[in-house]
């Protein structure tokens, strides 16, 4: 892959090569992943180059969701847990507000499970039921009342459903797509378009509302708060106006100090 036609949100500079890796195929879409290669050198900074990434990897000192990865290009993705047991680190794979992975740092016991929205429940053949999730999971025998675009969570050592969470108003949910792109607030509404994209209209914290397609909203918990932790901005999209203002109180803070 040609390094200016990667996903911006890769953000790699134009200067440094010709070309960037091109991800795996793998549990998610080519532009809406993040090649291990990437998250160890230009995130993490753990290595300096492709051969130092290749040799942390093949000392299989890297997990995603529980699975050592020795992949360079492996297309880690939305809600997935990376982990480092050598530094004791975990990470989970978040959107900010501008649409980029953050280096999310989580607890031990948050590591444990991730959340997947469901794509597709089904019969099987035999007639036994199942559920697909956004990062390729098949889980047979789902809770009856699970429906798409519900979301599950999902014990990453045994890869069983734990629990699960209607996609319904009242209930918190993360924009994973289009231009509200990791904004956080409560479902208020669901339009339905027959023949169309049914619209889903979003209340954040500061009472901004604001509308996205049902395939862009990822339910992340009930209305008593969100199953995982957040990144530091919360899902709060703030103005321009409001961004340059919180430059400025930080710089007149820092030059007081």
């Amino acid at each position: 892959m040609k390094r200016l036609n990667a996903p911006k949100h890769w953000m790699l500079d134009k200067l440094t090569g010709t070309y960037a890796p091109k991800p795996s195929s793998g549990p998610h879409k080519q532009r809406e992943c993040l090649p291990l290669l990437v998250f160890l050198r230009n995130r993490l900074k753990y290595a300096l180059n492709g051969r130092e990434v290749r040799s942390i990897l093949m000392q299989r000192l890297v997990k995603v969701d529980g699975k050592v990865r020795t992949d360079l290009t492996f297309p880690a993705g939305y809600l997935d847990v990376i982990s480092i047991e050598k530094t004791d680190e975990h990470f989970r794979l978040i959107f900010d507000v501008k649409g980029r992975f953050t280096v999310h740092r989580i607890s031990d016991e948050e590591a444990k499970f991730k959340l997947g929205k469901v794509r597709r429940c089904q019969l099987g053949a035999g007639g036994i039921p199942f559920v697909v999730t956004h990062d390729g999971r098949t889980i047979r025998y789902p809770d009856p009342l699970i429906k798409v675009n519900d979301t599950v969570k999902i014990d990453l050592e045994t890869g069983k459903i734990t629990d699960f969470v209607k996609f319904e108003a009242g209930n918190v949910a993360m924009v994973t797509g289009g231009r509200n792109i990791g904004r956080v607030g409560v479902i208020t509404h669901r339009e339905r378009h027959l023949g169309g994209f049914d619209i889903v209209h979003v209340k954040d914290a500061k009472e901004h509302s604001f509308a996205t397609r049902l395939s862009n909203v990822f339910v992340i918990g009930t209305s008593q708060g969100p199953w995982i932790s957040l990144p530091k901005d919360k899902g709060v999209k703030l103005t321009i106006a409001e961004e340059r203002d919180a430059r400025r109180e930080k710089a007149a803070a820092e030059a007081s100090a």
